[in-house]
């Protein structure tokens, strides 16, 4: 985990958050929130809200007072002690993209598969960077829908001993993932007590939540599971084309979905998300790596503050790009910084994004990587003591002298600065003597010089067993023939790529 303590980058004047809070306080007595799930119109009827058929109209100080309930900060247990997380404060956590159907591997642009999401898998367990690889990094395709889920947790627990993030998509899938934890650590009781999962759930915006989404809440919440209640706001498709009523409405709908929980489970954990970006208004594409989106994080930073909930920010390292090219880089950086400054907690979507969402990528995935690194060292408090004066190293110069050989230098020059592990810098003659590699093709060697390092991490054998004895079972009830697994696949040779 990252420490934040660089100060935060706040845009809204304390007028501007009073105009947001009136703002969300109107959508939800005004227009509500549909939920389409039966027990959460019970729970919110019984709480004294008003219900019409789907529709829940909130008195606005009645969300707050359930907000306040949930904790400002919680811990998290993984199955490897090392890698335990401290949700809020100055806390930072960073996840890699989640949910592109597709795969770029090299050149090609393909479906992606379940050998895929377990490379990834092992990516992020090698990567010191990232705390968590969330749960689904690529959609695995090749596997059945209805038991998809059991193959994306088995993986996740056989080759990672991160947190990871149970599968949200439905009653069943949830119900799944919390079985699978149980299993894991040792019961109910176990994971009730420090949760060991989380479950981002995207609101359906404009001010809705359907049957699917609804059903993950209540499975997760119930068992003191980890929901992250994110909004997918792009600007004139999802949300109004003003940052202010985007803004409006992202809190409406995060606290309608926070007081749903708490009604579940007083002071059950959960994480205010925010996914807020901008529509390209010629040609309606998504657009990433804007300054709108810039201004939504720092926004999004401050009323979580004010609201006193953990943050997940809206993106990590965003892009529109269908290519890893320098505007692949420079929307990511804008996105990643101004999540470092508004102060997230959570930051989903760090590494291997590309083409909206659409594509898990594994070169840039390793640039991600790098750029993660690099903003952890530049964003860490900078220390300024006598040592660093090196007094003594003028004195040993002297004028005119330079430092290469000095005692001060040859004490410090293994860690005085910055490595980049992909980032070069060598000069044109040696760089082109390697056949001028670009940072994406440094990046593919890079990825799958660290697949080939890779070593699963030790599970107990009868824990395997018993997981590995629940998955076919319940795979079989789901009508779905057995999910082989296999052996955890390395990368492959480069002329498949």
């Amino acid at each position: 985990m990252f420490r934040n303590q660089m100060p935060r980058f706040e845009v809204l004047s304390e007028g501007a958050l009073e105009t947001v809070d009136r703002g969300w306080r109107r959508l939800v007595s005004e227009i509500g929130v549909q939920f389409d799930h039966p027990r959460a119109l019970d729970l919110f009827r019984a709480a004294g809200c008003e219900v019409e058929d789907t529709l829940v109209r909130f008195d606005p100080d009645f969300l707050v007072e359930q907000a306040a309930k949930a904790p400002r900060e919680f811990d998290m247990r993984a199955r490897n002690s090392e890698h335990d997380l401290h949700i809020g404060g100055d806390s930072m956590i960073f996840a890699p993209t989640q949910g592109p159907p597709f795969v770029r591997m090299g050149g090609t642009r393909r479906d992606a598969t379940l050998a895929d999401l377990q490379r990834f898998i092992m990516l992020t367990q090698m990567s010191p960077e990232l705390d968590t690889p969330g749960g689904g990094i690529c959609e695995p395709n090749d596997t059945a829908l209805d038991s998809r889920h059991l193959a994306m947790n088995m993986s996740l627990i056989l080759l990672c001993d991160k947190v990871f993030e149970g599968v949200p998509m439905s009653e069943v899938a949830a119900a799944d993932s919390v079985r699978m934890g149980e299993i894991l650590f040792g019961g109910r009781e176990a994971i009730e007590e420090r949760p060991v999962m989380f479950a981002n759930v995207n609101v359906n915006s404009p001010l809705r939540y359907d049957v699917r989404m609804l059903e993950a809440m209540l499975e997760f919440s119930a068992a003191n599971q980890v929901v992250m209640v994110t909004p997918f706001l792009l600007m004139g498709a999802m949300a109004p084309v003003s940052i202010g009523a985007a803004l409006a409405q992202q809190t409406a709908e995060v606290l309608a979905g926070v007081a749903l929980l708490q009604l579940v489970r007083p002071g059950a954990p959960v994480v205010m998300g925010s996914f807020l970006s901008s529509t390209d208004m010629k040609s309606g594409a998504p657009a990433f790596g804007t300054p709108e989106s810039a201004i939504g994080l720092y926004a999004s930073g401050q009323i979580a503050r004010r609201i006193g909930l953990p943050w997940r920010a809206g993106g990590g390292t965003l892009t529109a790009s269908p290519a890893v090219d320098a505007q692949a880089g420079y929307e990511a950086l804008n996105t990643l910084m101004s999540a470092f400054l508004a102060g997230a907690n959570v930051v989903w979507q760090s590494a291997g994004w590309l083409e909206g969402g659409l594509v898990a990528c594994f070169e840039k995935f390793m640039m991600d990587v790098e750029l993660l690194k690099l903003l952890r060292v530049q964003l860490a408090p900078t220390v300024i003591d006598e040592d660093a004066l090196a007094f003594g190293a003028h004195k040993e110069v002297g004028p005119g002298g330079h430092f290469f050989g000095c005692e001060h230098t040859l004490a410090h020059f293994r860690d005085c600065f910055y490595r980049p592990f992909l980032a070069t810098t060598d000069n044109f003659d040696r760089w082109s003597g390697k056949g001028s590699p670009t940072a994406a093709v440094r990046a593919e060697g890079l990825w799958r010089e660290a697949l080939e390092r890779y070593e699963p991490p030790p599970l107990d054998d009868g824990v395997r067993e018993e997981l590995l004895e629940f998955v076919e079972r319940r795979t079989r009830e789901l009508g779905d023939d057995p999910i082989d697994l296999g052996i955890p696949p390395q990368a492959p040779p480069a002329a498949a790529a």
